[in-house]
Parts: C-alpha cells; sequence; structure tokens
C-alpha cells in the first residue's frame, strides 16, 4: 500500500508514470484545482472521479498561481498536496507551477479529466481556462465530465473560518454584498468595454536594481550593497494605459519622450496590443528613468532620478496643444496621471479642461516636485484621486480631517466626485452631488510593493465614475484593484480582468 509520501511525485514523473500506465490498459484519470481546504464537496467529486478510471491523479494549482484573493492560499503547496494524499482513493499528487491544468493535461494525457458540476456551464467562468482546458483533453484523445455531486464554497468556508480580514473590513463586505453580488460587479465593470480613453501624462521607466547589503563602509558612514540583478518597468502614464487597457477595447496614451534617451523600442514592447501610442519629442531632456536600489525585502535603500525637470516645451507645446483641441473631446474619458516632471504644460491643461468630456486627475506629489504640485493647476475635473499628503499640500492643511479637506477643494473646483487614498486606513469617495461620502477600508491583506497603487485606483475608480457606474461601485473596484497592484512588485503586471473578477468574487463571497 502506498504511503501519503510516496503519492506525491513530481509532475515529470507523474508524466511517465502515467505513460507505463496507459501502455498496460490502465484508465487515467486527472482532477486539478486549488484544494484550499478539503471539504464534503471535495472529497465526493474525487470519490466520483475515481469511479471514471483506474488511477486517480490530482494535481494542485502551487502557491504563486492562487489568485482567488486576499491572504489566499490558506495553506501550503506542500500541505494541499499532503491532505490529498491522505485519501486512498487518490493514487497520485503533483503540485502544478502553471495558471491552468493545460500543462499537466498535455504531459498526462488522461483517458478523463473530471471536473465538478459548478463547470459544467463555461460560459460562467470569467478564467476562459475550462474552455482551454477542454481543447487540450480533447487534443489528446481524452473525454471531460463533470460530476453531479453537491457543492460547497471553500472560499465561503474559509472566509467565514479563517479571519482573512479585521472585523471592520468583514463588516464593510458584508454590507456592500447585502446590495451588490460579484455576478452584477463584473457586469458593470464588463459593459464599459466601448469606452473610448485618452491617458494623458509623464512616461516613466522605473528601474529596481536588486541589491544585498554587505554593512557600513570601512571608510565612512555610507552602506556598501552589492549589485545582484536589475530590472525595468513601464510606469508613469504607461501604467495607467495599461491597467486601463484591460477593460476597454480602445486606449490612446499622449506622452513625452526624450529624442536623446527614449526609451522608445522598450516602451512599445510595454504597451498592450489595443493602446494607441502619440509621442511628442523633448529635445532637451531623456525619458524619465527613476532608479531605485532595493533589497531582498524590496526596501527601497536610495532613489536617483534621470530627467530634466525644466524641459524647453515651447516647440511640442503648440503641437501638443493643437491635438487636445483637435481630439480630445472625441473622448469618453481622459485620464490625467499627472506626475508633475515637467511634459504637462499649463497650456494643456486648459485645453483637457475646456475639451475633455469627462476629466479624471490625479496630482502625484513626489521628490522632484514637493510644494510645486498639486491639483489646483488643474481649473475643472469630475473626478480627481489624491492621497493624504497631496490632498494636505493642495490646502495647505496639517491637521484638518480629509473629508473637510477634500469637501472644500470639491466645492472650490467644483468636482463632482473626490477621492482620498489613504493607505492601510482605505479610502474614502465624495459624491457632491449627492452629498455622500462613501468610505472603503483596506483589502487587502499582503503588502509586497506599494508602488503603483495609487495609478492603479485612479485607472479603475476613475473608469467606474466616468462610465457612470455608482461611485460606491467605483470605490470598491478601485480599492479592489489596489488590493491586488500591492502584491505585484512595481508595474511588472498591469491589473488583468480575469484577476480582479476573480478577486471581487472572492471578497463578495465573505
Amino acid at each position: 500500500m502506498q504511503t501519503t509520501q510516496s503519492k506525491i511525485i513530481k509532475l515529470e514523473e507523474l508524466a511517465v508514470k502515467t505513460q507505463e500506465l496507459r501502455k498496460t490498459g490502465k484508465k487515467v484519470v486527472l482532477c486539478h484545482g486549488t484544494f484550499d481546504l478539503i471539504h464534503s464537496g471535495h472529497i465526493r467529486y474525487l470519490r466520483s472521479a475515481c469511479e471514471e478510471g483506474d488511477i486517480l491523479c490530482v494535481t494542485v494549482t502551487g502557491d504563486g498561481f492562487v489568485n482567488k484573493g486576499p491572504g489566499r492560499p490558506i495553506f501550503s503547496e506542500k500541505m494541499r498536496a499532503e491532505n490529498l494524499g491522505y485519501l486512498n482513493f487518490v493514487d497520485y499528487v503533483a503540485i502544478n507551477q502553471a495558471p491552468t491544468a493545460v500543462n499537466v493535461i498535455s504531459a498526462l494525457k488522461p483517458y478523463a479529466y473530471v471536473k465538478g458540476p459548478d463547470y459544467k456551464n463555461m460560459d460562467d467562468d470569467i478564467t476562459g481556462n475550462i474552455v482551454d482546458e477542454k481543447k487540450a483533453v480533447e487534443a489528446n484523445g481524452g473525454k471531460i465530465i463533470f460530476t453531479n455531486d453537491i457543492t460547497f464554497s471553500s472560499t465561503n468556508l474559509l472566509n467565514e473560518h479563517f479571519g482573512v480580514f479585521p472585523s471592520q473590513t468583514k463588516n464593510y463586505l458584508q454590507d456592500f454584498k447585502q446590495k451588490h453580488n460579484h455576478e452584477e460587479v463584473i457586469s458593470m465593470l464588463q459593459g464599459l468595454e466601448n469606452l473610448n480613453v485618452l491617458v494623458v501624462g509623464d512616461a516613466i521607466v522605473d528601474e529596481y536594481h536588486y541589491v544585498r547589503s554587505l554593512g557600513q563602509s570601512s571608510k565612512g558612514s555610507n552602506l556598501s550593497v552589492k549589485f545582484s540583478s536589475e530590472e525595468q518597468f513601464a510606469g508613469g502614464s504607461m501604467a495607467v494605459a495599461n491597467h486601463i487597457a484591460g477593460f476597454v477595447k480602445n486606449v490612446t496614451i499622449m506622452t513625452g519622450l526624450g529624442k536623446e534617451n527614449s526609451q522608445e523600442e522598450f516602451i512599445r514592447s510595454k504597451l498592450k496590443n489595443n493602446i494607441t501610442p502619440n509621442f511628442f519629442y523633448l529635445e532637451d531632456a531623456p525619458t524619465i528613468v527613476k532608479r531605485r536600489y532595493v533589497d531582498a525585502d524590496l526596501y527601497k535603500l536610495f532613489e536617483v532620478y534621470f530627467y530634466n525637470d525644466e524641459p524647453a516645451l515651447k516647440d511640442i507645446d503648440l503641437g501638443a496643444c493643437s491635438w487636445l483641441e483637435k481630439y480630445a473631446a472625441n473622448f469618453d474619458i481622459v485620464v490625467v496621471p499627472d506626475f508633475g516632471n515637467g511634459f504637462i504644460s499649463a497650456g494643456m491643461i486648459q485645453q483637457i479642461c475646456d475639451k475633455a468630456k469627462f476629466l479624471a486627475v490625479n496630482t502625484q506629489i513626489n521628490s522632484g516636485n514637493r510644494g510645486y504640485h498639486s491639483i489646483n493647476r488643474y481649473p475643472r475635473a469630475d473626478f480627481v484621486s489624491l492621497n493624504e499628503p497631496e490632498l494636505r499640500i493642495a490646502t495647505h492643511s496639517r491637521h484638518d480631517s480629509y473629508e473637510k479637506l477634500a469637501k472644500k477643494i470639491a466645492k472650490d473646483m467644483k468636482i463632482s466626485h473626490f477621492a482620498v487614498t489613504l493607505g492601510s486606513e482605505g479610502a474614502l469617495l465624495i459624491d457632491q452631488n449627492q452629498d455622500v461620502v462613501y468610505e472603503s477600508p483596506v483589502l487587502s491583506t499582503k503588502v509586497l510593493d506599494r508602488i503603483g497603487a495609487g495609478d492603479t485606483f485612479l485607472s479603475l475608480a476613475g473608469l467606474c465614475i466616468g462610465g457612470k457606474l455608482s461611485p460606491e461601485i467605483a470605490l470598491f473596484v478601485g480599492s479592489a484593484a489596489a488590493a491586488l497592484d500591492v502584491q505585484v512588485v512595481c508595474n511588472r503586471e498591469s491589473t488583468s480582468p480575469v484577476n480582479l473578477y476573480k478577486y471581487i468574487t472572492t471578497l463578495l463571497k465573505q
């Protein structure tokens, strides 16, 4: 009789084993999933699958590919595999380091691939994975079978009993789902796909230089580090455009590149296929690069700017203003992530404010513009998103409440919707039209890197408000997207609809 540990083998070994079994006439059955919490529904499903052939193989999604929401998986891939191995009717278990079972199916070539009844209607699968898996099964001579057993939700059970969120967040989600379910929210987001969006702002290439600390220099008080590797990311307005491009069919980006050190080839390679770039070339400035020296824990040690904070805009300003005057009104939404690095001139701001049907703006405070850059540059906007320092600098107030300050700016600028992101305290969104303030606690339990989270919030919340979704929905979606983003290093990945929809589904199964 096999022991639990002998059942758990590498996927490559399992592929060899199943090939040998098929040669002896054995029918190999495959099940695949996360199996984060083994419950009665899983046991019934696996028992039914066992009856479809001679050998039952189960593969488990590796930890790095589980995207079911905050704090998931609860149990490690090793523990999940062991739990399955304890079931006497499971013959072999392997961990799959991939987002779907397509590679497993191709390697094992099962007689039957068995899924639970909740996958029978393939149109309900927002990932589209089940369709790809079905094609892979049939391409390898197998068949897909759906069981008819009773089902339970692992997500419901985990959320209910494992305390992923503090009580404040659980209460918020309980209240929200009384008014909106995940199918409704996802359907609303899918309804935004025909919006035509323009993004205007600085192109920034973010660099992470990963280093290992060697300690204090022997000849000074400075820290010495050893270089390990480097990575480049498309940041600034490019990150915002990529976030939005996942949810709408057409995005145009208007940004400035340096004639020297333009990084254009890299930038074009990082923009999604449905983004149309409109580049203006600065004669006396490079494309902005922000180089951060980062340790193994993603702690930022030091940052270097490569840019000209006072570029000569005369030559491009006329062309940029002319383009905006001619085309800005053709877009349903104009999103301006203004990083205050010199590209967006006063003339461009005036054209944007005059022509945009709907204008969403963030004026970011950073090391290069602190004290010189605020939302007051803009005579109007329909949606503004600021963090606490940006709000306080714009109002010159250290102690008044966020809500009071946001309402003051919204009233003075006639802004209909104003959001304030507050880091670990969550976010709030003021609906000036209805004089209502919506609040959301933070929706993440794990923070890997905060760089870019504000851009993600602006992108998704602004898209929702511009698409005429309610501010309550916009705040929830923006907060969920930001919660996903803080689990990603810098701008390594943009927000994908599938990941966001899965996250929303998990959150609303609390």
